[in-house]
């Protein structure tokens, strides 16, 4: 079954080398992925290579509700580019362009069926959001 596709960006003002170390390592990861004040990340993994598992925990602070997201990578190149597949078969792309003393990062994924396609991009871009006030600081 065909996903339509969502794509989200920002650019951050920081180099690529940072922006991107900033991406991938577990004990930055807990720091920006959530997209509202009252989630957080307490725990993450990440196997940068091709079959590498990345795994990130999302709770609400008050204990309500959690979850882990969840990924295979099918392609890493380096401060470049990111492919990793969801349990579900959906597929997420990121990459990385240097622009100076910027770095623009865009996701482009697979929208799920359960929510609208309006939630979802709202929700990525939150948490996009997040990283670029973590990584600029």
């Amino acid at each position: 079954m065909a996903h339509s596709q969502i794509r989200i960006e920002a650019q951050i003002k920081a180099p690529l080398k940072k922006v991107w170390s900033r991406w991938t390592e577990p004990q930055h990861i807990t720091k920006w992925n959530f997209a509202a004040p009252e989630w957080h990340c307490p725990a993450a993994t990440n196997d940068l290579k091709a079959g590498g598992k990345y795994s990130a925990r999302m709770e609400a602070k008050d204990g309500s509700f959690g979850f882990d997201f969840e990924g295979t990578y099918e392609e890493v190149v380096a401060q470049k580019k990111l492919v990793y597949a969801l349990a579900d078969g959906r597929r997420v792309s990121t990459t990385f362009e240097a622009q100076g003393d910027s770095t623009k990062v865009i996701t482009v994924f697979d929208a799920e069926k359960q929510n609208p396609e309006e939630m979802q991009k709202d929700g990525w871009q939150a948490i996009l959001n997040n990283f670029k006030r973590y990584a600029e600081a």
